[in-house]
């Protein structure tokens, strides 16, 4: 028989066998998953090469296109810019002779008309209106209100375009 020492020895003798075999185990284990991430890695490297190709390729062909985009840009700008002179010039070539000729036109209509009207009654131009009284206000309340009328009076203001596109 074992005495208690040698059992003791036995003990610790299988407890270390079990342990060794269940490190050895896990060793294989890991070794095993390392191999496959090597093995993935190994794949992930090769693919790499031919995607970063791929890539470049991309941005080179996006390079041209914005090349392509920024010179078009450059021409609608420039057409704008042609467009805008032609119309510039057309408007104080044609705006004005037919501003004129519409002044003209108007002049002779008033005179050919108030010459047939007014025959034997010669009084004068009409007075004008007197202007109206408004009710229970009072015309410094208004001032910058309204629709492009000045504060004190009934006539239109002209306002400029602030919107910063001007001829030219």
């Amino acid at each position: 028989m074992l005495t208690g020492g040698q059992l003791a020895g036995l003990i610790v003798a299988v407890f270390w066998a079990v342990l060794v075999t269940f490190v050895a185990l896990t060793l294989l284990r890991l070794a095993r998953l390392l191999g496959e991430a090597s093995e993935v890695v190994r794949e992930i490297g090769e693919q790499a090469g031919p995607l970063m190709d791929d890539m470049a390729r991309t941005v080179s062909r996006a390079n041209e296109q914005l090349g392509r985009t920024d010179v078009i840009t450059k021409q609608v700008a420039g057409v704008t810019q042609n467009v805008s002179a032609v119309t510039t010039v057309m408007t104080s070539v044609v705006g004005g002779p037919v501003v004129k000729a519409a002044a003209f036109s108007y002049g002779v209509r008033k005179a050919l008309g108030g010459s047939a009207k007014g025959s034997g009654d010669d009084t004068g131009p009409e007075p004008a209106p007197a202007p109206r009284k408004r009710s229970g206000r009072r015309s410094g309340e208004r001032a910058g209100k309204g629709r492009g009328r000045s504060a004190g009076s009934g006539r239109r203001e002209l306002r400029a375009r602030s919107d910063g596109k001007g001829r030219g």
